[in-house]
């Protein structure tokens, strides 16, 4: 019941990260437009290299770390007080460059990238990871739901036209910052202070920088289409690229809340010796965000076309497209997401992840390059799901000497096939319906209705999940 709760928490704080800027979003698309919203994903995208460059491989090993030593409180606390001491310092030393780098070589949109730099200040006072290690998520809600709030109000309130960008990219960072600073009282009680002395900082350095390749490397096929879709000088079409990707991932993210909760329940485990243990984990965990993962991109994929210019304005039709071109994504990355950090990175297996998401980063890079220039946002799109396929499937393949593959796919049909049925139904009913809250409502509801038919009929396995975590 504990990991089916820290699920449910950080489900809600996934979808809260994620809800907080889409529920401005209709507004702010409307009163900033493509171009301008461009400008905003296109400066993101690189104050994000400096701040995970700073931030290194830190929140992963953190939060292993904390797993590995949750029942031994000073043990935990010199790990907090040494990792979060390396954080301020490589977070320092990133700032520091990412500032000498807007001065020197930035001039167009230097007074943007400047107020972005409020992120790489909340990655150094960042200290979820400790709370996730000890699989503690419902803090981690508690302090966004006053701060998104409040910077929701804000944006509402104080964003009023395409010139009030910097207001927003304001408001943002510092929403992050704000957030991040709210989770430092609930450690008193949890740590006990440890002498300098003892901290040993640089000890955590080279495992945070193992796990910091793999980070980046991740990253890397995240923001290098709106880099290139920015350099190539099409603002607009970043802008819907950007939106079409936060709608993508707001669905994703109620899948992937499964790999943080699992994380250091798996490294518990590990730690613990229970090998039997991590692979039920593992084909548990596979099978529930496949059952979840099926339906959310066949529902997405369904109702895109008009979703998107309803929601985010009528300069946003091209935005439907991308968002039915980069569904397939949602089941690739809930794939990777149990067998990479579910799996690889809570046993130690860093180097099998690390080559994965190489491979993945490799393949985004030589996919934009062919597909952007032709094809421009709907080609990153395209390409992000080639990426993800190919993160997937090499992971599956470094994994087969010790987990059953055929037991992880061993009813998957079943998923797809009620996933199918509910795609064409749902479609059918979009484009039948004119787009409204209500009749958005109703697709949504008469979807699941119809896929959890299908699965009753079928007896798909997660059924009886279900029955289980009802009694």
């Amino acid at each position: 019941m504990k990991v089916i709760k820290n699920y449910l928490y950080n489900a809600g704080y996934q979808i809260l990260l994620m809800l907080a800027p889409l529920l401005t979003t209709p507004y702010v698309a409307r009163v900033l437009g493509p171009h301008e919203s461009g400008i905003n994903s296109y400066t993101n995208a690189w104050v994000t290299v400096f701040y995970l460059i700073g931030q290194m491989g830190i929140t992963l090993y953190g939060n292993r770390e904390v797993a590995y030593n949750r029942d031994n409180k000073y043990e935990r606390s010199k790990t907090f007080w040494g990792v979060e001491a390396l954080q301020l310092m490589t977070i320092t030393l990133s700032l520091l460059a990412y500032l000498v780098a807007v001065f020197l070589f930035s001039t167009t949109f230097q007074k943007y990238y400047l107020l972005q730099t409020f992120w790489i200040i909340a990655a150094g006072l960042d200290v979820s990871w400790y709370f996730m290690g000890l699989e503690d998520f419902k803090k981690t809600v508690t302090r966004n739901t006053i701060v998104k709030l409040i910077s929701i109000a804000l944006i509402f309130a104080l964003v009023r036209a395409e010139s009030d960008l910097w207001k927003y990219i304001l408001l943002l960072g510092l929403a992050q910052v704000g957030g991040n600073i709210t989770l430092w009282p609930y450690l008193r009680g949890s740590i006990q202070w440890v002498k300098i002395s003892e901290w040993h900082p640089f000890q955590h350095f080279y495992p945070s920088l193992l796990l910091f390749i793999p980070t980046i490397t991740t990253q890397i096929y995240l923001f290098v289409n709106r880099l290139m879709l920015g350099k190539i000088g099409q603002p607009a079409a970043l802008g819907q690229f950007d939106y079409a990707d936060k709608i993508v991932k707001l669905v994703l993210a109620v899948v992937t809340a499964t790999g943080t909760v699992m994380l250091p329940h798996v490294a518990n485990k590990f730690a613990n010796g229970d090998v039997k243990g991590v692979r039920n984990s593992l084909y548990n965990s596979f099978d529930f965000v496949t059952a979840l993962a099926v339906p959310m991109m066949f529902g997405l994929m369904a109702i895109s076309a008009k979703f998107a210019p309803w929601f985010l304005g009528d300069k946003y039709v091209p935005t439907g497209k991308i968002i039915f071109l980069e569904s397939p994504a949602i089941l690739f990355i809930a794939w990777s997401n149990v067998t990479g950090t579910q799996y690889l990175m809570p046993i130690n297996r860093v180097k099998e992840y690390t080559t994965s998401v190489t491979v993945g980063a490799i393949v985004n890079v030589i996919a934009n390059a062919i597909l952007i220039v032709p094809f421009s946002a709907n080609g990153a799109a395209v390409a992000t799901c080639i990426a993800e396929f190919f993160v997937a499937a090499t992971q599956i393949v470094l994994i087969k000497s010790t987990i059953r593959r055929r037991q992880l796919f061993k009813y998957f049909w079943k998923y797809f096939l009620s996933g199918i049925v509910m795609f064409f139904v749902v479609l059918r009913l979009n484009q039948m319906m004119h787009m409204n809250v209500i009749n958005l409502a109703i697709q949504v509801i008469i979807g699941a209705i119809v896929y959890a038919t299908c699965l009753l009929v079928i007896k798909a396995p997660i059924v009886d999940q279900a029955k289980k975590l009802l009694k």
